[in-house]
């Protein structure tokens, strides 16, 4: 929502004020943070979450007078969408929804952006009238109207057959100099554009450019899940992943070392930073694309997914002046986003809050935010050192993976700091044992930490084409449900063409949390099993990752498939 009206921000406020969406004490609060920050009200009101999106969207549009529409529900007409190509529609991430006479109106969900109105009147010849709706229903209506985003469809072919009438037609030995000069023509650099930005159109978190035997294989991971984009002719290969090494500021002479690097890239108007690794095989160099979009990420704990009663263990955990909150999961499981909108959500002016990350991925304001850097012995613990001699409020150290790392965060812990951390475990528990292993006394880890986060990602379910079905009675067995008690019925989707035929569009989280009371530290003091913790936990109420994956499924939010797929059986 950048940009909408940087006037009138007060006005704005009292508007909500007055809908009863925030209360004064907020808004005067608010004010006094953005005169820090100096962002927008509206920018400021959702990433604090002290106001919801439609809400903020409502209230914006009777500030500009203009309507507001929820166009899941609206009926949106043919002649007006004909009248706008979609390459343009996508770019712009606008809708036409009807026209009137020479008016033609327009849902989008910055109506502030002048440049983009009088793109539209220019193309439709026609005046543009600004409506205001939800980013996400707008993505939801482009693919719906418009069919995906195919950036690359009839282009790839002839960028395809460009670069053959140009390159060599056998993979071989190739100069560093021939390959920079293959990875800078023209076509190339078309070819690589399209592979990144079809990616990034649909939402993938990652690519993967795959060196076969006999050909170069193109991925994308989009809701967890890898499938095949497309596949170019082998002989391209080394143009192409000499093009994404370039980019990426990696030598294109060095084949035989694994390369990191970084890079930025433009996509509707705004930044994507895009995080490169290349890994030699014997089929080539391998290259994944590490994809980290600023306006996805989701910076709101309310809209991470997690219950009422969950959410309320961790904003109670977030509340202590010090100790240790850690998150734990497999790579990919999401911790990043959610130690930022714990970040986000103890973020004001009166704290100091340092993190020392690998890499920074996302800058947030008002947060001192340092990067590893190995060569030059910056590392986690070295780090954290200097963090501690910054008179912090609050730290947050990207991930514990050493001891001396470990134990540098207990003490940090234990002398009035507040330290948010992860590690890679499967459960909660497990995060326990894991510090003991790693050489922090027992004693020290029962009185240094609050508690800890567990989660694992699902897939949702697609609004679009979900239905409900009766589980059979001895699925419901197997899962632990008794058949006899209540009619269950479950969801899933048909597939459609919003979710590629998937039938699932999206992510949230599934979660555990386990909170330390008297019994879960006698415990540890014990150097007890993750096991015997665990059973501890779940006495004292703590629902496990499978439980409220299984809450999510009665929901109909996610499939059982999906909760099976992330989860281990509850011992």
């Amino acid at each position: 929502m950048a940009a909408i009206l940087k006037q009138n921000d007060e006005k704005l406020g009292e508007i909500l004020v007055d809908h009863g969406y925030i209360t004064l004490e907020v808004l005067d609060k608010a004010l006094q943070e953005q005169r820090t920050t100096k962002e927008e009200l509206a920018t400021l009101l959702l990433r604090r979450g002290y106001a919801k999106s439609d809400e903020v969207l409502r209230c914006v549009a009777e500030q500009l007078e203009i309507p507001f529409l929820e166009l899941e529900d609206y009926e949106i007409e043919r002649e007006a969408t004909d009248l706008l190509p979609k390459e343009m529609a996508y770019q712009f991430r606008v809708i036409p929804v009807f026209k009137i006479g020479n008016v033609l109106t327009v849902a989008m969900s910055n109506p502030a952006d002048v440049s983009v109105t009088d793109s539209l009147r220019r193309t439709t010849k026609l005046e543009i009238e600004a409506a205001i709706s939800p980013a996400e229903d707008i993505k939801n209506a482009l693919a719906e109207i418009y069919g995906p985003n195919e950036v690359i469809d009839s282009s790839y072919d002839e960028v395809i057959e460009k670069i053959q009438a140009e390159q060599p037609q056998t993979e071989d030995e190739r100069s560093p100099e021939s390959l920079k000069q293959a990875a800078e023509d023209a076509p190339v650099i078309k070819l690589v554009n399209l592979i990144i930005g079809q990616a990034i159109a649909e939402g993938a978190s990652d690519i993967h450019i795959n060196p076969e035997e006999d050909k170069l294989l193109v991925r994308y991971r989009i809701d967890g899940i890898l499938r095949e984009a497309f596949t170019p002719p082998k002989n391209l290969q080394a143009a192409i992943i000499s093009r994404m090494k370039i980019l990426s500021e990696l030598d294109i002479a060095e084949t035989r070392i694994p390369q990191d690097g970084r890079c930025q890239a433009v996509f509707n108007g705004h930044g994507v930073d895009l995080r490169v690794s290349t890994l030699p095989t014997v089929y080539g160099e391998n290259i994944v694309c590490r994809i980290l979009d600023k306006s996805s990420l989701m910076i709101n704990l309310e809209d991470l997914g997690f219950g009422s009663e969950n959410l309320a263990n961790l904003k109670n955990a977030l509340s202590s002046s010090y100790g240790i909150l850690l998150v734990t999961g497999p790579t990919g499981s999401g911790k990043t986003t959610t130690l930022y909108s714990c970040l986000n959500k103890i973020n004001t002016p009166e704290k100091n809050i340092i993190t020392i990350e690998d890499p920074v991925e996302y800058r947030l304001p008002l947060i001192r935010q340092a990067q590893v850097n190995t060569k030059a012995k910056m590392t986690f613990a070295a780090g954290l050192r200097s963090i501690l001699r910054q008179d912090p409020d609050i730290v947050m150290v990207g991930e514990i993976r050493d001891s001396e790392t470990a134990k540098i965060a207990v003490e940090a812990a234990l002398t009035g700091h507040l330290v948010l951390s992860t590690l890679h475990t499967n459960d909660a528990p497990g995060a326990i044992t894991r510090l003991i292993e790693m050489g922090v006394e027992p004693f020290l880890v029962a009185s240094s930490t609050i508690g800890v986060l567990a989660q694992r990602l699902v897939r949702k379910i697609c609004p679009k084409c979900k239905y409900a079905y009766n589980p059979t009675a001895d699925l419901l067995r197997e899962l632990g449900f008794n058949p006899a008690k209540r009619n269950w019925v479950f969801y899933q989707g048909r597939g459609c063409k919003q979710c590629n035929n998937l039938g699932y569009k999206g992510r949230l989280g599934i979660y555990e949390i386990l909170l330390f009371n008297e019994d879960v530290r006698t415990l540890c003091l014990q150097s007890a099993t993750s096991d015997d913790i665990k059973k501890a936990a779940i006495r004292n109420g703590m629902r496990t990752l499978r439980q409220d994956g299984f809450v999510k499924v009665l929901k109909g939010i996610t499939t059982i498939e999906e909760v099976m797929r992330a989860t281990n059986v509850d011992t």
